[in-house]
């Protein structure tokens, strides 16, 4: 068993492969599952999956859509395939932690799993990858499967992050109500107020709409390659905002949160795009993204005095120009104040296990929706 409680901080190491599938990422934390008593080193395996594994993983994705669109479950034996290619890659991004002197202090895993199919409003989520297994293969303590509890109280399943933004604007002394924004396939949104010190209580959140997916979507169909590295082609294109129809949106943006949506959800609004250039289409889709987070503000408690970004997105100058003057308000990287934007979500994941192991709560009726404050996340072990 691992020796945790207050004032206790142990290290973990959390594990992070989001939706875009750019990296399996590495991170270790110190904490009692409370607060942060530092942060170690960092590593990350890229791409996440070579493109047969990426073909597997997308596959194990139709099975799941197309099963539950027709009222199935899915098929386990359809998905383990998949799974285990996922097991493995994280597996070896354990190993490469290790290598480097970084995992072996570690005494618990946060493993989310690789995201294929997430319908909150079905009360579904599914997650590839099997903490047990992992668990045997390296060898530590793996928490993992943190969606469920949450999604069986009602929740969302999503975002699971909150807390620990909270627990990092405490860390950097923020004393004001902040926003914590990731830009990954998805955006989502924490906000926090500092000088509350429950962050049940202290936090609202949920996804605002679509953050990077559609952009690399259509810079992959255009060009070949994505993202849109810094904003490039959106700097040079125009937007178009016939083609962004109210309808696809306004449903979606009305919706008091919180609320959460898969990475495909808005896919369709590909289809719009047809016929501009590559430049226009990025530009068109990047005020998608921006429209929705600048939205989004209408929701929360009060003004957030500053708004930090973490995710790929921080990484597109041209989406951060816009969400400056959209906002009207200081919209800085999470770098800004000591933290690596990269990796605040395997850090995350990493402070999860141990409140994991504490039995504290990870999510909340103002973060996913759940009907009671929930401790998510089992615990496997390994062997003997």
């Amino acid at each position: 068993m691992v020796d945790v409680g207050p004032g206790r901080p142990v290290w973990a190491l959390g594990l992070m492969s989001g939706t875009s599938m750019d990296g399996v990422d590495t991170a270790l934390v110190l904490s009692d599952g409370e607060t942060i008593a530092g942060f170690g080193p960092v590593f990350s395996l890229s791409p996440a999956y070579d493109a047969a594994g990426q073909a597997r993983i997308a596959a194990a994705g139709r099975h799941c859509a197309t099963r539950i669109a027709a009222g199935q479950a899915p098929d386990p034996a359809a998905l383990a395939d998949a799974s285990r290619v996922v097991e493995a890659r994280h597996g070896e991004a354990v190993a490469a932690l290790r290598a480097c002197g970084g995992g072996g202090r570690a005494r618990v895993i946060g493993f989310h799993g690789q995201t294929v199919f997430h319908a909150p409003e079905r009360g579904l989520t599914v997650q590839l990858g099997d903490g047990a297994r992992l668990a045997a293969a390296v060898s530590a303590p793996v928490a993992w499967d943190f969606r469920s509890a949450d999604m069986a109280a009602g929740g969302e399943g999503a975002p699971l992050a909150p807390f620990f933004h909270h627990a990092c604007a405490r860390w950097a002394g923020l004393g004001k109500p902040v926003a914590f924004l990731n830009i990954g396939g998805v955006a989502n949104v924490t906000w926090i107020d500092p000088a509350i010190a429950d962050p049940v209580a202290a936090c609202l959140a949920f996804d605002t709409g679509p953050g990077n997916a559609l952009i690399d979507d259509w810079m992959r169909r255009r060009t070949g390659r994505a993202p849109d590295r810094d904003g490039a082609a959106a700097a040079a294109g125009r937007v178009h905002r016939d083609r962004l129809a109210p309808t696809a949106t306004r449903a979606w943006l009305d919706r008091p949160p919180p609320k959460s949506l898969d990475r495909n959800d808005f896919a369709a609004l590909l289809a719009a795009m047809d016929g501009l250039s590559t430049e226009d289409g990025a530009a068109t889709l990047t005020e998608l993204t921006v429209d929705c987070i600048v939205d989004a503000g209408r929701h929360m408690p009060s003004r957030p005095s500053r708004w930090l970004v973490c995710g790929g997105g921080r990484r597109n100058a041209t989406l951060m120009a816009r969400l400056a003057e959209g906002l009207a308000a200081k919209v800085e990287p999470v770098e800004s104040i000591g933290l690596d934007g990269d990796f605040l979500e395997a850090q995350a994941f990493a402070w999860l296990a141990v409140r994991a192991l504490r039995g504290l709560p990870t999510s909340a009726p103002r973060t996913t929706g759940c009907a009671h404050p929930v401790c998510g996340g089992r615990i496997s072990h390994p062997a003997g």
